[in-house]
């Protein structure tokens, strides 16, 4: 059942290139079929020869097996091209497909899936299976081809020496098949430690500032050292099976031209063979050892195939667990007016116990800023992940406009919604670029407005190359702050009613803060924000506050209102006024 599925898989990997894989077929059923005329031309020259010789029969001969070995090479490389590229278009196809599927997954599947482990499947896993597809599929069928085609004819010229050049094969299958599945799980271990090396030079060069400040350098090399040699010792354990199968298949081989040549002498001297009949058969014999001895490594290169194509399908098996309804609404840009509503709304994390948010009610109209603040845990960011559905959410609880956002298009939804969360991850490309990711068309004037509103365009206009600085992977040339205002200028350069804030201003000092959400409330086109932050006194701008505590909203006014309420809000306030005094 599980061979029957790897099949079905490959067969439909290599369905869209069908044209160059029947091509390289029969190119290769060609090349085998003038392989065994060539040895009865031989055969003929020398039965001739043996009579009456004649240069003219010789250079006869000679011209015709030259065109034709000629014309052997030229189809063998016909196939070589066809068959390969058909692995090429594979490998393209597949990392292709690999690629748009993980944008369709959520978040979650990336914070439980590491980031090396995906890579090595979309890379070394998919050579892999290029290899199955190119070279494998190669050697099978001019292995296939070789022994169709030859032992008819073998047989035709002398049934006992063909059968006896022949016993040894049965060995050597029963060889291949007791090696099969320990080389299959040793290929297995070995793309498993593969991947967790990966994993570990991916965590380490994106943690290399935090290595160096706590001076982990040797406990870091000593990890690698031990997934190293993990990643040693399966190659070896690998390499020795290898290393026992292929010579034995090559050895038992190259025992039937032994057998034929001792056979076939005995025979000659006796009178009962022609010489040209024995020079066939050698040359037969011959034939089938390359692709038999090849054998052991079209093995190896289809068990490596079936591990990726297994650990390539457990990706793309993976369906999104947030997509698009059946009943799905359809919402224009221009019709969102931004207003937001949650009814009863709980939602809890798979495999926890307590639900992060419990029972929500709250109404937030169009063009109204609102700040959430509230303890670390208590479900902020929670609600912020939940507005554009990047949690999967019940239906019936969250709404914009009063439609039930998991009725919206995600596509409608998140252009609707501006979200800047408080990992403020930048592109290693120019600052320009960044601030203008959702829309790359977007001219230089827009951008310095967006750059100005949140603060930052004075210290870009600073740099050297100013809109045009490479900001490094992560953006790792500019500090936190200047990070957060970048992340924060991209999202308002979305044209979209609503503007959710996850902390995304942590790295900004008060007055800055303050400043931006006054910027974010003014004019005639204000949007929705939604403001989460642990900065009082820029949340003290906003229209309304939302206090949260445990997954619930305990608490709702504006600042004035709130300090006056006995509270959470006024324990917060007052603890932010100390920490003022003490800095």
């Amino acid at each position: 059942m599980v061979q029957s599925r790897r099949l079905a898989k490959l067969g439909a990997y290599m369905r869209p290139h069908w044209r160059e894989a029947v091509l390289g077929i029969l190119a290769l059923l060609t090349v085998n079929g003038l392989g065994v005329y060539i040895p009865l031309l031989i055969r003929a020259c020398v039965d001739k020869l043996s009579s009456t010789f004649s240069w003219n029969e010789v250079l006869h001969y000679v011209v015709i097996i030259v065109l034709l070995s000629s014309a052997m090479l030229l189809i063998r490389m016909a196939s070589r091209i066809w068959l390969f590229g058909v692995g090429r278009e594979v490998e393209f196809d597949l990392k292709q497909r690999i690629f748009t599927h993980l944008l369709k997954l959520e978040p979650a599947y990336f914070a439980t899936n590491t980031i090396g482990d995906l890579i090595s499947r979309a890379t070394s896993d998919v050579d892999n299976i290029k290899r199955l597809l190119g070279f494998a599929v190669l050697s099978l069928a001019n292995t296939l081809f070789a022994y169709v085609l030859t032992l008819p004819v073998m047989l035709s010229i002398s049934v006992d020496l063909t059968l006896a050049s022949l016993a040894v094969y049965p060995l050597m299958f029963l060889l291949v098949h007791l090696f099969s599945d320990r080389l299959r799980n040793q290929q297995k271990l070995v793309q498993e430690q593969l991947s967790d090396i990966s994993e570990l030079i991916q965590e380490d060069i994106s943690g290399i500032a935090l290595i160096k400040i706590y001076a982990q350098e040797e406990n870091e090399r000593r990890a690698f050292a031990q997934k190293n040699e993990n990643l040693l010792t399966a190659n070896l354990e690998l390499a020795k099976s290898r290393n026992t199968l292929f010579p034995l298949i090559g050895g038992l081989a190259n025992i039937s031209s032994l057998i034929i040549i001792w056979l076939g002498a005995t025979r000659i001297s006796a009178g009962t063979l022609a010489v040209g009949d024995f020079l066939a058969l050698l040359i037969y014999v011959e034939r089938l050892v390359f692709p038999t001895a090849l054998l052991g490594f079209t093995i190896s290169a289809y068990q490596r195939g079936e591990v990726s194509i297994d650990r390539l399908e457990s990706i793309l098996s993976v369906e999104p667990k947030i997509q698009d309804a059946s009943d799905v609404i359809h919402l224009a840009n221009s019709e969102v007016k931004g207003k937001l509503t949650a009814k009863n709304f709980s939602y809890t994390y798979p495999g926890a116990t307590n639900p992060a948010l419990d029972g929500i009610n709250f109404t937030i109209n169009p063009g109204e800023t609102v700040a959430i603040v509230g303890a670390i845990g208590s479900g902020k960011s929670t609600l912020a992940n939940a507005l554009p559905r990047l949690l999967e959410i019940a239906s019936g609880q969250l709404f914009l406009d009063d439609l039930d956002i998991t009725k919206i298009a995600l596509a409608d939804l998140r252009g609707a919604i501006a979200y800047v969360p408080q990992d403020s991850f930048l592109f290693s490309t120019t600052i320009k670029n960044n601030i203008r990711y959702a829309d790359p068309i977007r001219e230089q004037p827009d951008i310095e407005i967006v750059a100005q509103q949140a603060q930052i365009h004075a210290e870009i206009s600073n740099f050297p190359q100013q809109y045009e600085t490479i900001v490094g992977e992560r953006g790792i040339t500019l500090s936190g702050g200047q990070r957060q205002r970048t992340a924060l200028a991209r999202g308002m350069l979305v044209d979209a009613p609503v503007l959710i804030l996850d902390d995304a201003l942590s790295s900004v000092d008060n007055q800055t803060a303050t400043q931006i959400l006054k910027n974010l409330s003014t004019g005639t086109d204000k949007k929705t924000v939604v403001f989460i932050t642990h900065q009082l006194s820029a949340a003290a701008a906003a229209d309304r506050i939302f206090v949260m505590d445990k997954g619930k909203i305990v608490q709702t006014g504006n600042h004035l209102e709130l300090v006056q309420q006995r509270g959470l809000y006024r324990d917060l306030w007052s603890q932010h006024q100390i920490e003022e005094l003490l800095r």
